[in-house]
């Protein structure tokens, strides 16, 4: 069987990862993430673009391996929305989505042996009218600070939503495990 490498750092896709009880590497892409965004302003686009660009930069030196690429943007009204990074920020991309419906887009880009496969999992979120003080303490609670739309859905972030949209809730945290499993299987991969 090939190995297989996980093309992120993220501790998110790697918990996710691991639910399917397969052996695999976590390795960091060496892909330059702003440059792309500088040059791709559709949220869908640059979802798709950042996926395979992580891909890419690790199935170079192992062209071999199962390397799975995955990026996550939340799409507001055309904005992209990126990790906050700061606690005001949060409370303001938050503000903005309140009482408002929104979209997180997950692409996925594994490639193996020259060949390439992408898959991307559009999830639409419905935000509930919140006051800036729910907002403020979520950001307190949470910390959402390292999440593109500045929440944590599997923590305390579901209470935010009325309604969420998915084919694959686990897309939302950031790989669509329905989708990569498909694809493993695929790949002659064994999955528990």
């Amino acid at each position: 069987m090939s190995a297989i490498i996980l093309a992120s750092t993220s501790p998110y896709r790697k918990m996710l990862l691991e639910r399917l009880g397969l052996e695999f590497e976590a390795m960091a892409p060496d892909c330059d993430e702003d440059a792309l965004k500088g040059l791709v302003d559709d949220p869908l686009e640059l979802a798709e673009r950042l996926a395979a660009a992580k891909a890419s930069s690790i199935a170079v030196a192992h062209p071999e391996a199962i390397v799975i690429g995955s990026d996550q943007v939340a799409d507001h009204a055309g904005t992209i929305l990126g990790k906050p990074g700061s606690s005001e920020r949060a409370c303001a991309q938050l503000g903005a989505m309140s009482g408002d419906s929104h979209r997180l887009i997950t692409a996925m880009c594994i490639q193996h042996q020259g060949r390439s496969i992408a898959h991307t999992d559009i999830t639409t979120l419905h935000m509930r009218q919140l006051s800036a003080a729910a907002i403020a303490r979520y950001v307190a609670a949470d910390q959402p600070l390292d999440c593109a739309g500045a929440y944590k859905l599997e923590q305390r972030g579901i209470s935010l939503f009325d309604r969420i949209e998915s084919n694959d809730h686990s897309a939302i945290t950031g790989l669509p495990l329905i989708a990569l499993c498909t694809t493993l299987r695929d790949l002659g991969v064994e999955i528990p």
